[in-house]
């Protein structure tokens, strides 16, 4: 298949815009993918925060880390995303090259536990305020649940605001495919 997938697309974003040495955001670790496939790029001398709401998330991103050897370059915290600013280093603020979210719910648990567009949105900016020109932040925006839509309406009302001259905002989607297939925003810094 020529056209990536939209996971697989959301980390060719990330490898190119994330090098050895760079600090990144993980605004929802879930499962821990993300983060792993992050603190992999970063490498030893780079640093990946990464932040769920739910224990089971941060176990289980936890166990992931340490699994693939990759504990020592990431932080994963048990707090709201929009909280991020409170946990940066001092070093790390106004030095992050990437964030990345998925958005929706934790995959296998409790689905009334969402994100939400008024916590996403306030995430966002508060990244886009520590974010290096170059960075970019990407959002992969699940929305075939009950919430969803309402996320995804306010998130591309957002992005849509943002100023030309200072980001650029893609969407990448499928559009001919059925049941609310999750989509990329892309917003980079410029």
């Amino acid at each position: 298949m020529i056209l990536d997938r939209i996971l697989d697309f959301a980390h060719s974003l990330m490898e190119r815009a994330v090098q050895k040495g760079d600090i990144v955001v993980d605004g929802t670790c879930g499962n821990g993918y993300d983060t792993a496939f992050l603190a992999k790029i970063v490498g030893e001398t780079g640093h990946v925060y990464a932040f769920d709401v739910q224990e089971e998330a941060i176990n289980n991103t936890k166990e992931r880390l340490r699994k693939e050897g990759v504990s020592e370059q990431s932080t994963v915290i048990y707090d709201s995303h929009v909280h991020v600013q409170e946990y940066l280093q001092t070093e790390h603020k106004g030095n992050v090259q990437a964030a990345i979210y998925n958005l929706g719910y934790l995959p296998g648990s409790d689905k009334t536990i969402i994100t939400k567009p008024e916590g996403t949105i306030e995430s966002v900016k508060s990244v886009l305020a520590t974010l290096k020109k170059g960075g970019l932040i990407v959002l992969v925006v699940y929305h075939g649940h009950p919430g969803g839509r309402k996320e995804k309406d306010a998130l591309l009302e957002y992005v849509t605001s943002l100023d030309s001259k200072n980001h650029q905002v893609l969407n990448y989607e499928f559009i001919n495919k059925k049941n609310t297939p999750p989509f990329i925003l892309a917003i980079e810094k410029i």
